[in-house]
């Protein structure tokens, strides 16, 4: 096969949480612990960080693998989903893995990803891991794709686990409290590994305290600690939370020598280090564009307080999601003298932008429904002067076509 072949086969054979929701997600570790026995047990071949968390997750794993680059090590980097390219998930000190490499470990193993119905983020996993261990890295920061406990990616025995932060997401699997999926999230804590909390929560405090007890681990709540303000090329208020995390982390990481301006250059220098997309990322200016892949509550919170803080004229938002979602409650929280463009992202999940248009409609925000994300921006792009703004987002995948 070729690589285009190589993927589509992944992406159409095999179910995919991103794609199709629900069926993709067999809860449970058999799958991905009988194929790392089959490939030798990669995970068990280079150190790690294990980072989780609702919102955050990704731009606290780029923020660490960043950090330890700069300060000398060869770092694997694993995270979910990717917004152009599937080999952005794999990387290397900010390389991401050949074609090649890819379209080989596919083949030689397909057989078996055959017979055993090894879902698209199981097979992932093992491709990550079995890189990481033939490249030697020093350390790899590995996210976790979904919840944790039941992640394939709990297979390692990281040296400090990172959980961000919790809030309302991906309910059908994790839980309908912030108590139920702290506790999914707290499944990646391993007994005497250090575990850092970016952010305290009233809910969740005594679930991770709990269990970071049951299991002999030192716990640190970042927000807690003495905090030292650093600057990043990330961009967004919102960053700080996730810096004090990732600082905590580094500092709970024990045998790697990483001083303090590597800290301070690797935080400068996240995007350039490791290829960062979707986080806040400022497209143009005049008009001003900026999309980011915040998709829930939580996260669009943070987002939208962002928007308040800048100055324009009027603010246009190119906005669609996919069905799972509790659309109501993220509805309201935009802005309703916003102009509105509903898209519908372009995989089967994708919420249709009509159905948008009307629940938008009830909560006071109108807009048109465009054929496309595509051309829902262009559209934007043509009605926005050059004070105005242009907001993209709602999903990673609509976030995806535009970057």
């Amino acid at each position: 096969m070729t690589y285009k072949e190589t993927l589509d086969w992944m992406f159409g054979q095999l179910p995919m949480y991103q794609q199709k929701g629900a069926v993709a997600m067999n809860a449970k570790l058999d799958n991905i612990i009988h194929f790392c026995n089959v490939l030798d047990n990669p995970e068990k071949k280079f150190k790690s960080i294990h980072v989780a968390g609702t919102n955050g997750k990704g731009s606290s794993s780029h923020m660490l693998a960043s950090i330890l680059q700069e300060a000398g090590y060869k770092v694997g980097l694993y995270t979910s989903p990717h917004l152009k390219d599937f080999r952005e998930r794999i990387k290397i000190n900010g390389k991401v893995v050949s074609k090649r490499f890819v379209k080989d470990f596919i083949e030689q193993h397909k057989p078996f990803l055959e017979y055993n119905r090894l879902s698209f983020f199981e097979m992932t996993v093992g491709m990550a891991f079995t890189y990481f261990a033939e490249e030697k890295v020093d350390i790899a920061v590995i996210e976790v794709g979904l919840g944790g406990r039941l992640d394939s990616t709990n297979i390692i025995v990281p040296e400090v686990s990172l959980i961000t932060n919790i809030g309302i997401d991906h309910t059908q699997f994790l839980g309908d409290t912030l108590e139920k999926i702290a506790l999914e999230k707290a499944g990646i804590i391993k007994r005497k590994v250090p575990v850092v909390i970016s952010e305290t929560q009233p809910e969740t405090k005594m679930i991770f305290n709990l269990i970071a007890h049951q299991l002999k681990s030192n716990i640190v709540f970042a927000d807690n600690e003495p905090a030292v303000v650093y600057e990043t090329d990330l961009l967004g208020e919102y960053q700080q939370k996730n810096i004090n995390g990732v600082v905590a982390c580094i500092h709970q990481l024990k045998n790697f020598e990483v001083p303090e301006k590597a800290i301070v250059a690797g935080l400068k220098k996240v995007v350039a280090n490791t290829g960062l997309l979707g986080r806040w990322q400022v497209l143009q200016n005049n008009p001003l564009v900026v999309c980011d892949t915040a998709h829930n509550k939580e996260g669009l919170q943070l987002v939208l307080k962002q928007i308040e803080k800048q100055s324009y004229d009027q603010l246009h938002i190119v906005l669609g999601f996919v069905k799972d979602k509790d659309v109501n409650s993220v509805l309201a929280l935009f802005p309703k003298d916003a102009k509105y463009y509903f898209v519908r992202p372009s995989i089967p999940r994708g919420m249709d932008a009509l159905v948008l248009q009307e629940l938008a409609k009830e909560l006071g925000l109108s807009g048109v429904v465009c054929k496309s994300v595509k051309k829902g921006f262009k559209k934007a792009l043509n009605c926005a002067d050059n004070k105005d703004m242009i907001y993209v987002g709602g999903s990673t995948f609509v976030v995806a076509e535009v970057v």
